[in-house]
Protein backbone atom coordinates (compact mmCIF):
# COMPACT_ATOMS: atom_id res chain seq x y z
CA UNK A 1 0.00 0.00 0.00
CA UNK A 2 1.81 3.00 -1.32
CA UNK A 3 -0.12 5.69 -1.28
CA UNK A 4 1.25 8.86 -4.28
CA UNK A 5 0.50 12.29 -3.80
CA UNK A 6 -0.36 14.21 -6.52
CA UNK A 7 3.13 15.61 -6.88
CA UNK A 8 5.07 12.95 -5.15
CA UNK A 9 5.25 10.18 -3.05
CA UNK A 10 5.01 10.32 0.82
CA UNK A 11 7.84 9.34 3.63
CA UNK A 12 8.70 6.44 4.59
CA UNK A 13 9.70 3.74 7.18
CA UNK A 14 11.77 0.86 8.19
CA UNK A 15 9.07 -2.10 8.95
CA UNK A 16 6.01 -0.96 8.46
CA UNK A 17 3.14 0.81 7.12
CA UNK A 18 0.40 1.93 4.55
CA UNK A 19 -0.87 5.21 4.69
CA UNK A 20 -3.76 7.32 3.52
CA UNK A 21 -3.05 11.28 2.93
CA UNK A 22 -0.67 13.18 4.88
CA UNK A 23 1.39 15.55 2.76
CA UNK A 24 4.89 16.23 4.45
CA UNK A 25 6.27 18.31 2.01
CA UNK A 26 6.00 20.82 -0.85
CA UNK A 27 5.51 19.51 -3.96
CA UNK A 28 8.54 21.04 -5.50
CA UNK A 29 11.07 20.77 -3.11
CA UNK A 30 14.44 19.09 -3.52
CA UNK A 31 15.02 15.58 -2.85
CA UNK A 32 17.22 17.02 0.50
CA UNK A 33 14.27 19.25 1.35
CA UNK A 34 11.82 16.11 0.97
CA UNK A 35 14.42 13.25 2.83
CA UNK A 36 14.76 16.48 5.66
CA UNK A 37 10.68 17.08 6.15
CA UNK A 38 10.46 12.69 6.13
CA UNK A 39 13.02 12.48 9.20
CA UNK A 40 11.48 15.75 10.65
CA UNK A 41 7.97 14.69 10.72
CA UNK A 42 9.29 10.70 11.22
CA UNK A 43 10.31 12.11 14.38
CA UNK A 44 7.59 13.90 15.52
CA UNK A 45 5.44 11.18 15.38
CA UNK A 46 7.37 9.22 17.52
CA UNK A 47 7.67 11.19 20.12
CA UNK A 48 4.10 12.34 19.92
CA UNK A 49 2.62 11.10 23.32
CA UNK A 50 -1.22 10.65 21.25
CA UNK A 51 -0.03 10.34 17.56
CA UNK A 52 -2.84 9.84 15.23
CA UNK A 53 -3.23 6.60 13.10
CA UNK A 54 -3.18 8.78 9.12
CA UNK A 55 0.29 10.19 11.05
CA UNK A 56 1.77 6.88 12.41
CA UNK A 57 0.96 5.08 8.95
CA UNK A 58 2.36 7.84 7.05
CA UNK A 59 5.64 7.79 8.34
CA UNK A 60 5.85 3.95 8.65
CA UNK A 61 5.15 4.07 4.84
CA UNK A 62 4.52 0.04 4.55
CA UNK A 63 2.41 -2.22 7.01
CA UNK A 64 4.77 -4.16 8.85
CA UNK A 65 1.60 -6.72 8.65
CA UNK A 66 -1.33 -7.97 7.43
CA UNK A 67 -4.21 -10.43 8.43
CA UNK A 68 -7.72 -10.91 6.42
CA UNK A 69 -10.86 -12.25 8.61
CA UNK A 70 -13.38 -14.82 7.08
CA UNK A 71 -15.20 -12.39 5.31
CA UNK A 72 -12.24 -10.61 3.69
CA UNK A 73 -11.73 -7.36 5.94
CA UNK A 74 -8.16 -7.10 6.54
CA UNK A 75 -6.45 -5.47 9.86
CA UNK A 76 -3.21 -3.70 8.55
CA UNK A 77 -0.27 -3.07 11.39
CA UNK A 78 2.09 -0.19 11.45
CA UNK A 79 4.78 0.32 13.37
CA UNK A 80 8.04 2.89 13.73
CA UNK A 81 10.38 3.62 16.43
CA UNK A 82 13.88 5.28 16.43
CA UNK A 83 15.81 4.87 13.22
CA UNK A 84 19.37 5.62 15.01
CA UNK A 85 18.76 3.53 18.09
CA UNK A 86 16.69 0.43 18.73
CA UNK A 87 15.63 1.90 22.15
CA UNK A 88 13.71 5.08 23.18
CA UNK A 89 9.73 6.06 21.98
CA UNK A 90 7.84 4.36 18.99
CA UNK A 91 4.32 4.71 17.74
CA UNK A 92 1.95 1.74 16.64
CA UNK A 93 -1.00 1.74 14.58
CA UNK A 94 -3.91 -0.44 13.10
CA UNK A 95 -6.21 0.00 10.75
CA UNK A 96 -9.60 -2.49 9.58
CA UNK A 97 -10.70 -2.12 5.62
CA UNK A 98 -13.77 -3.49 4.61
CA UNK A 99 -13.86 -5.83 1.60
CA UNK A 100 -14.05 -3.08 -0.82
CA UNK A 101 -11.02 -1.69 1.09
CA UNK A 102 -12.59 1.18 3.05
CA UNK A 103 -11.62 2.28 6.36
CA UNK A 104 -13.70 1.16 8.76
CA UNK A 105 -12.25 1.73 11.89
CA UNK A 106 -8.16 2.26 12.92
CA UNK A 107 -6.36 3.23 16.20
CA UNK A 108 -2.68 4.42 17.11
CA UNK A 109 -1.12 4.96 20.34
CA UNK A 110 2.32 5.77 21.83
CA UNK A 111 4.68 3.16 23.10
CA UNK A 112 8.07 2.28 23.41
CA UNK A 113 10.55 0.43 20.93
CA UNK A 114 11.45 -2.67 24.21
CA UNK A 115 7.25 -3.22 24.17
CA UNK A 116 7.16 -4.52 20.76
CA UNK A 117 4.54 -5.12 17.89
CA UNK A 118 1.07 -6.27 18.69
CA UNK A 119 0.50 -9.08 16.34
CA UNK A 120 -3.09 -10.49 15.16
CA UNK A 121 -4.33 -13.73 13.72
CA UNK A 122 -7.62 -13.14 10.89
CA UNK A 123 -10.36 -15.56 12.28
CA UNK A 124 -13.94 -15.53 12.04
CA UNK A 125 -15.56 -12.24 12.52
CA UNK A 126 -12.39 -10.56 13.46
CA UNK A 127 -8.81 -10.52 14.60
CA UNK A 128 -7.40 -12.21 17.31
CA UNK A 129 -4.66 -10.14 19.60
CA UNK A 130 -1.85 -13.10 20.16
CA UNK A 131 -0.63 -13.99 22.50
CA UNK A 132 -2.47 -12.57 25.81
CA UNK A 133 0.26 -11.83 27.92
CA UNK A 134 1.69 -14.08 30.53
CA UNK A 135 -0.86 -14.99 33.28
CA UNK A 136 -3.58 -13.08 31.82
CA UNK A 137 -7.25 -14.61 32.64
CA UNK A 138 -8.62 -12.54 29.56
CA UNK A 139 -7.57 -11.82 25.82
CA UNK A 140 -9.44 -9.88 23.49
CA UNK A 141 -10.57 -9.85 19.53
CA UNK A 142 -11.28 -7.06 17.58
CA UNK A 143 -14.20 -7.67 15.02
CA UNK A 144 -14.55 -6.23 11.65
CA UNK A 145 -15.77 -2.90 12.76
CA UNK A 146 -12.80 -2.64 15.22
CA UNK A 147 -14.57 -3.22 18.40
CA UNK A 148 -13.08 -4.89 21.22
CA UNK A 149 -14.45 -8.37 22.45
CA UNK A 150 -13.19 -10.00 25.11
CA UNK A 151 -11.50 -13.52 25.39
CA UNK A 152 -11.47 -15.71 28.45
CA UNK A 153 -7.58 -17.26 28.79
CA UNK A 154 -7.49 -20.46 31.07
CA UNK A 155 -5.31 -22.83 32.05
CA UNK A 156 -7.29 -25.70 31.61
CA UNK A 157 -5.54 -27.86 28.48
CA UNK A 158 -8.80 -27.97 25.47
CA UNK A 159 -8.90 -31.73 23.42
CA UNK A 160 -8.57 -29.77 19.66
CA UNK A 161 -11.51 -30.29 17.27
CA UNK A 162 -12.23 -29.02 13.91
CA UNK A 163 -12.63 -24.86 13.67
CA UNK A 164 -9.96 -24.47 16.58
CA UNK A 165 -7.05 -22.19 15.57
CA UNK A 166 -3.40 -22.91 16.75
CA UNK A 167 -1.29 -19.92 18.23
CA UNK A 168 1.67 -20.85 17.30
CA UNK A 169 4.14 -18.45 19.57
CA UNK A 170 7.43 -19.14 21.02
CA UNK A 171 5.65 -19.22 24.78
CA UNK A 172 2.87 -20.11 25.48
CA UNK A 173 1.51 -22.64 23.10
CA UNK A 174 -2.47 -22.29 22.90
CA UNK A 175 -5.08 -22.72 20.69
CA UNK A 176 -8.41 -20.54 20.72
CA UNK A 177 -11.86 -22.29 20.24
CA UNK A 178 -14.28 -19.55 18.19
CA UNK A 179 -17.07 -20.85 19.38
CA UNK A 180 -16.88 -20.04 23.20
CA UNK A 181 -14.04 -17.34 22.84
CA UNK A 182 -11.63 -19.28 24.52
CA UNK A 183 -7.94 -19.62 24.68
CA UNK A 184 -6.09 -22.56 26.21
CA UNK A 185 -3.15 -25.00 25.69
CA UNK A 186 -3.80 -28.07 23.56
CA UNK A 187 -4.07 -31.33 25.05
CA UNK A 188 -1.60 -34.33 24.56
CA UNK A 189 0.95 -31.92 22.96
CA UNK A 190 4.14 -33.91 22.91
CA UNK A 191 6.40 -32.48 25.53
CA UNK A 192 9.60 -32.83 22.92
CA UNK A 193 7.33 -30.72 20.60
CA UNK A 194 10.30 -28.02 19.36
CA UNK A 195 7.94 -27.11 16.66
CA UNK A 196 3.81 -26.55 16.12
CA UNK A 197 1.81 -26.47 13.34
CA UNK A 198 -2.55 -26.94 13.17
CA UNK A 199 -5.00 -27.09 10.40
CA UNK A 200 -8.56 -26.63 10.04
CA UNK A 201 -9.29 -30.20 10.88
CA UNK A 202 -8.14 -29.74 14.50
CA UNK A 203 -4.96 -31.74 13.77
CA UNK A 204 -2.18 -30.50 15.77
CA UNK A 205 1.58 -31.57 14.09
CA UNK A 206 4.87 -31.55 16.34
CA UNK A 207 8.44 -31.72 15.20
CA UNK A 208 10.03 -33.57 18.25
CA UNK A 209 13.62 -32.98 19.76
CA UNK A 210 15.48 -36.11 19.76
CA UNK A 211 16.36 -37.54 22.81
CA UNK A 212 20.38 -38.81 22.99
CA UNK A 213 21.07 -40.41 19.28
CA UNK A 214 17.23 -40.73 18.39
CA UNK A 215 16.22 -39.11 14.68
CA UNK A 216 14.07 -35.83 14.62
CA UNK A 217 10.37 -36.93 14.52
CA UNK A 218 7.06 -35.39 13.41
CA UNK A 219 4.00 -36.62 15.46
CA UNK A 220 0.52 -35.76 14.59
CA UNK A 221 -2.36 -35.48 17.25
CA UNK A 222 -6.43 -35.03 17.32
CA UNK A 223 -8.51 -34.52 20.26
CA UNK A 224 -5.55 -35.34 22.57
CA UNK A 225 -4.65 -38.72 20.63
CA UNK A 226 -2.03 -39.21 18.55
CA UNK A 227 -2.36 -40.23 14.97
CA UNK A 228 0.81 -41.66 13.29
CA UNK A 229 4.42 -40.40 13.58
CA UNK A 230 7.02 -40.17 10.98
CA UNK A 231 11.25 -40.42 11.59
CA UNK A 232 12.47 -37.12 9.39
CA UNK A 233 15.44 -38.81 7.44
CA UNK A 234 19.19 -38.99 8.05
CA UNK A 235 21.62 -36.72 7.55
CA UNK A 236 18.96 -34.13 7.96
CA UNK A 237 16.92 -32.46 11.19
CA UNK A 238 14.07 -31.02 11.20
CA UNK A 239 13.04 -27.24 10.97
CA UNK A 240 9.90 -25.17 9.81
CA UNK A 241 6.47 -26.65 10.25
CA UNK A 242 3.06 -26.00 8.67
CA UNK A 243 -0.22 -27.69 7.63
CA UNK A 244 -3.38 -27.20 6.25
CA UNK A 245 -6.01 -28.88 3.51
CA UNK A 246 -3.99 -32.42 4.70
CA UNK A 247 -0.52 -30.92 3.75
CA UNK A 248 2.26 -30.89 6.12
CA UNK A 249 6.02 -29.74 5.77
CA UNK A 250 8.97 -30.26 7.41
CA UNK A 251 11.69 -28.28 6.41
CA UNK A 252 14.91 -30.46 6.19
CA UNK A 253 18.39 -28.61 7.47
CA UNK A 254 21.49 -29.59 7.55
CA UNK A 255 24.73 -27.13 9.47
CA UNK A 256 23.27 -23.83 9.01
CA UNK A 257 21.39 -24.56 5.53
CA UNK A 258 17.49 -25.31 4.31
CA UNK A 259 18.02 -29.01 2.09
CA UNK A 260 15.13 -30.04 1.18
CA UNK A 261 11.24 -31.09 2.25
CA UNK A 262 9.39 -33.27 3.82
CA UNK A 263 5.90 -33.20 2.99
CA UNK A 264 2.52 -35.13 3.12
CA UNK A 265 -0.36 -34.22 1.18
CA UNK A 266 -2.82 -36.95 2.63
CA UNK A 267 -2.80 -36.16 6.01
CA UNK A 268 -0.06 -38.32 7.33
CA UNK A 269 -0.89 -41.26 5.48
CA UNK A 270 2.08 -40.50 3.00
CA UNK A 271 5.62 -38.88 3.58
CA UNK A 272 8.19 -38.12 0.42
CA UNK A 273 11.26 -36.46 0.63
CA UNK A 274 11.79 -33.46 -1.66
CA UNK A 275 15.10 -32.27 -1.99
CA UNK A 276 14.69 -30.56 -5.53
CA UNK A 277 11.50 -30.73 -8.00
CA UNK A 278 12.43 -26.82 -9.25
CA UNK A 279 13.55 -25.57 -6.00
CA UNK A 280 17.29 -24.80 -5.69
CA UNK A 281 17.80 -24.83 -1.85
CA UNK A 282 21.55 -23.57 -2.58
CA UNK A 283 19.39 -20.42 -3.36
CA UNK A 284 18.02 -19.81 -0.07
CA UNK A 285 21.46 -17.75 1.44
CA UNK A 286 20.07 -16.74 5.00
CA UNK A 287 19.65 -19.45 6.95
CA UNK A 288 16.99 -21.73 8.60
CA UNK A 289 15.43 -18.86 10.32
CA UNK A 290 14.69 -17.23 7.30
CA UNK A 291 12.79 -19.61 5.86
CA UNK A 292 9.06 -19.24 4.79
CA UNK A 293 6.47 -21.91 4.21
CA UNK A 294 3.38 -21.77 3.64
CA UNK A 295 0.28 -23.69 2.32
CA UNK A 296 -2.19 -22.72 -0.04
CA UNK A 297 -6.45 -24.00 1.16
CA UNK A 298 -5.55 -26.51 -2.20
CA UNK A 299 -2.16 -27.88 -0.11
CA UNK A 300 0.19 -26.04 -2.55
CA UNK A 301 2.98 -25.40 -0.62
CA UNK A 302 4.91 -21.98 -1.68
CA UNK A 303 8.68 -22.28 -0.10
CA UNK A 304 11.67 -19.37 -0.15
CA UNK A 305 13.15 -17.21 2.48
CA UNK A 306 12.32 -13.34 3.82
CA UNK A 307 13.65 -10.56 1.52
CA UNK A 308 14.60 -13.26 -1.73
CA UNK A 309 13.49 -15.65 -4.06
CA UNK A 310 9.99 -17.71 -3.74
CA UNK A 311 8.80 -21.31 -5.34
CA UNK A 312 5.12 -22.28 -5.62
CA UNK A 313 4.08 -25.63 -6.31
CA UNK A 314 2.88 -26.80 -10.10
CA UNK A 315 0.21 -28.58 -8.28
CA UNK A 316 -0.75 -30.44 -4.63
CA UNK A 317 1.49 -33.26 -5.04
CA UNK A 318 4.02 -30.82 -4.31
CA UNK A 319 6.80 -32.28 -6.29
CA UNK A 320 7.49 -29.46 -8.85
CA UNK A 321 7.97 -25.67 -7.99
CA UNK A 322 8.18 -23.19 -10.04
CA UNK A 323 9.43 -20.07 -9.19
CA UNK A 324 6.80 -16.84 -7.94
CA UNK A 325 7.51 -13.82 -10.16
CA UNK A 326 6.82 -10.67 -7.63
CA UNK A 327 6.29 -7.43 -8.97
CA UNK A 328 8.90 -5.44 -5.97
CA UNK A 329 11.19 -7.43 -3.54
CA UNK A 330 9.32 -8.46 -0.86
CA UNK A 331 10.31 -8.20 2.68
CA UNK A 332 7.61 -10.00 4.17
CA UNK A 333 4.91 -12.84 2.39
CA UNK A 334 1.91 -14.23 3.50
CA UNK A 335 -0.27 -16.94 2.21
CA UNK A 336 -4.32 -16.90 2.93
CA UNK A 337 -6.32 -19.19 0.91
CA UNK A 338 -5.23 -18.66 -2.37
CA UNK A 339 -3.96 -14.79 -2.17
CA UNK A 340 -0.31 -13.85 -1.26
CA UNK A 341 0.10 -10.70 0.49
CA UNK A 342 3.72 -9.43 0.13
CA UNK A 343 5.00 -6.31 1.70
CA UNK A 344 7.63 -4.02 -0.03
CA UNK A 345 9.78 -1.86 2.64
CA UNK A 346 13.34 -1.29 3.59
CA UNK A 347 15.06 -4.05 5.26
CA UNK A 348 17.49 -1.66 7.61
CA UNK A 349 16.56 1.58 9.20
CA UNK A 350 16.25 4.75 6.87
CA UNK A 351 13.64 7.35 6.37
CA UNK A 352 13.97 6.65 2.62
CA UNK A 353 11.64 4.94 0.21
CA UNK A 354 12.04 1.92 -1.43
CA UNK A 355 11.31 0.82 -4.95
CA UNK A 356 7.46 -0.59 -4.81
CA UNK A 357 7.28 0.04 -1.16
CA UNK A 358 3.49 -1.11 0.30
CA UNK A 359 1.69 -3.68 0.05
CA UNK A 360 0.82 -6.09 -3.26
CA UNK A 361 -1.75 -8.24 -3.54
CA UNK A 362 -2.23 -11.38 -5.85
CA UNK A 363 -5.57 -13.35 -5.72
CA UNK A 364 -4.42 -16.41 -7.68
CA UNK A 365 -1.27 -17.78 -6.22
CA UNK A 366 1.07 -15.10 -7.61
CA UNK A 367 0.22 -15.08 -11.42
CA UNK A 368 -0.95 -11.38 -11.33
CA UNK A 369 -0.63 -8.48 -8.88
CA UNK A 370 -1.85 -5.14 -7.79
CA UNK A 371 -0.41 -2.99 -5.47
CA UNK A 372 -3.83 -2.16 -2.85
CA UNK A 373 -5.24 1.07 -2.59
CA UNK A 374 -7.80 2.98 -0.20
CA UNK A 375 -10.54 3.73 -1.28
CA UNK A 376 -11.88 6.62 1.28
Amino acid sequence: MTWLRECGRRPVRLVAAASAALALTACNGSDDERSGSREAEYKRVVEDPHPGPADVIEAAGAPSGVVRADDGSLLLTYYISNVEDDEGPAASAWRIVDPDGRTVAEHAEHTDAEAGQAAFKGIRGGFLQVPPGAGASEGSVLDVHGKRRKVVVTEAALRTRPGDILLVAPEPILIYRPATRTVAPPAGVWENAIRLAGDERGTVWSLGQPVAEEPFSVVWQRGGRTLGRTVVPKPYRGGALTARGGTAALSLTQGHSTRGLLVTTDGGGHWKTVLDGGIPFSALKRGPEWLVMQVFTDGRLLVGEEGGRYWVADDRTNSRFHELRTPAKFTSLTVDGTTIYGIADATTATYDLVKGEGLWISRDAGREWRRYQQRG
